[in-house]
């Protein structure tokens, strides 16, 4: 894998901080029974190898979300350690599962990046990531800063990674179940579905947000890339049967294979892979006293040591580098990337989620809805907005929006064009309801007027305003 090839694009890591505050804040209920299914998963393949794995503290969870997996270490399996996500926000909301779930111990929550872990050399015992590789575009880069952070014999799992498959003709990426066609989901309930779809059944919601996904990895591929950098390893492969279509192919390949084993069926199925990978050495007598959780911490600007005040701020004393505790969480994003991820309440950027963002809205748009994570203003055909250049060059526009099922009544597809001082800069059709993401590259001036035009209009039953599709984000970016 070339060390050319950029690990995650900023403009990836700003599609990631928004999906993850939706996934997690935008629905609360939906989110929190997945996070109940996914650390039942978890936990039991987590116990099936607690024998190799040895020591839990203090752990690490890399790509973390709200932080369910990390609640779950912590309680369950009495484990110190940290929780780590670029979205502050969500790891916040993570804090209403103690309530929920009645908890009584916590991670330290951390916000910041795989391939910039704000960690010391040699500092963790346990490391974890849940689907999360699979979205670098340079996998081994994730490996590199994982194996620097861990201890010797240290152990990283990584599971629900995806796996190539060989029989597929990779038409065209589809959705989750909730929004497939109806001819999609009996294919789905066939087994025949997977034969025609690019990458996994799902990539298509990600991929529409901005979040470029990394589904090359053949079985074959993985262990490569493990063998190079771990010493030791354990896998637990999950081949799909979703049907007769695969559960046909997935028993003759395991008869068809030498050892019986479902390396065969992995390779020509796909399906998902859990690893466990240990770290060459032996590992420390000591554990370290998670009460200076700072000890195992560095500056993601300069690399220095950070510190821990009276305030519960960490500071750098080498760079002047800062991170107070906001609401439970630390933001170690370097200090640009922080800056880019977090903009706030700035001119060039309409988070419908913030206070103020209104008087930045023209005409067109209705009140507002939803909680946070996913709040949103509905707009009939027309709708304006103006934002101002805050950085100097060009600049990109990204528009985040979703369409009703009623949207679709006339069986025509939604179309949506941007025009921005006078011109126009993007047409979009959606043939489907759920989120979509709209992104144009803006000609240079100081400010920029917006004008939103979709179509098909709906009326809802005992509402006279007229609907076409709902808006959450307007912004400006860098273009990349």
């Amino acid at each position: 894998m070339p060390d050319s090839i950029d690990a995650q694009s900023l403009s990836v890591k700003r599609a990631e901080v928004e999906f993850h505050n939706f996934a997690s804040l935008g629905e609360p209920d939906r989110a929190i029974a997945t996070y109940v299914d996914e650390n039942v998963r978890r936990g039991g393949i987590l116990r099936d190898h607690l024998a190799f794995v040895g020591g839990l503290t203090p752990f690490l969870e890399i790509g973390a979300n709200a932080g369910h997996t990390s609640y779950m270490l912590a309680n369950e399996f009495g484990a110190d350690g940290f929780a780590l996500d670029l979205s502050a926000d969500a790891l916040r909301h993570g804090i209403a599962l103690m309530d929920r779930w009645q908890l009584s111990r916590a991670p330290v929550r951390l916000a910041g990046d795989a391939v910039n872990l704000p960690f010391q050399d040699n500092s963790i015992r346990f490391l974890m990531a849940c689907q999360m590789l699979s979205q670098f575009m340079n996998i081994e880069s994730v490996f590199v800063e994982v194996k620097r952070v861990l201890q010797p014999g240290g152990v990283f799992l990584f599971t629900e990674e995806p796996l190539r498959r060989l029989l597929s003709l990779r038409l065209y990426r589809c959705p989750y179940q909730d929004r497939m066609k109806p001819w999609e989901r009996k294919l789905y309930d066939w087994g025949l579905l997977g034969y025609l779809v690019q990458d996994v059944i799902g990539a298509e919601q990600e991929e529409s947000f901005g979040i470029r996904q990394n589904h090359t990895m053949y079985l074959a591929d993985w262990h490569r890339l493990v063998e190079k950098h771990f010493a030791a390893h354990e896998y637990v492969i999950f081949v799909p049967e979703r049907g007769w279509g695969e559960r046909v192919m997935k028993r003759a390949a395991i008869r068809l294979d030498p050892f019986r084993s479902e390396w065969r069926a992995a390779r020509l199925l796909g399906g998902t892979l859990a690893a466990f990978c240990r770290k060459a050495g032996e590992a420390p007598a000591v554990v370290p006293d998670m009460d200076g959780f700072e000890t195992c911490l560095r500056c993601p600007d300069c690399r220095g040591k950070l510190e821990r005040d009276a305030s519960d701020t960490l500071r750098c004393p080498a760079c002047g580098y800062q991170a107070p505790n906001e609401g439970g969480v630390f933001n170690l994003l370097r200090s640009a990337d922080r800056a880019e991820l977090y903009p706030g309440d700035r001119e060039d950027v309409i988070d419908f989620s913030l206070p103020g963002h209104d008087r930045r809205l023209l005409e067109g748009w209705y009140e507002l809805e939803g909680i946070f994570g996913n709040k949103y203003r509905w707009i009939g055909a027309k709708a304006s907005a103006r934002l101002v250049r805050v950085r100097p060059g060009r600049q990109r526009l990204r528009l985040r929006a979703h369409t009703h099922e009623a949207a679709f009544a006339s069986r025509q597809p939604v179309r949506v064009e941007l025009a921005v001082n006078g011109r126009r800069v993007a047409q979009h059709t959606i043939d489907r309801p759920g989120l979509f993401v709209i992104e144009a590259d803006l000609e240079e001036a100081p400010e920029y007027l917006l004008e939103i035009l979709a179509s098909p209009t709906w009326v809802a039953p005992g509402d006279d305003r007229t609907f076409t599709v709902n808006v959450s984000m307007i912004r400006l970016v860098p273009p990349e």
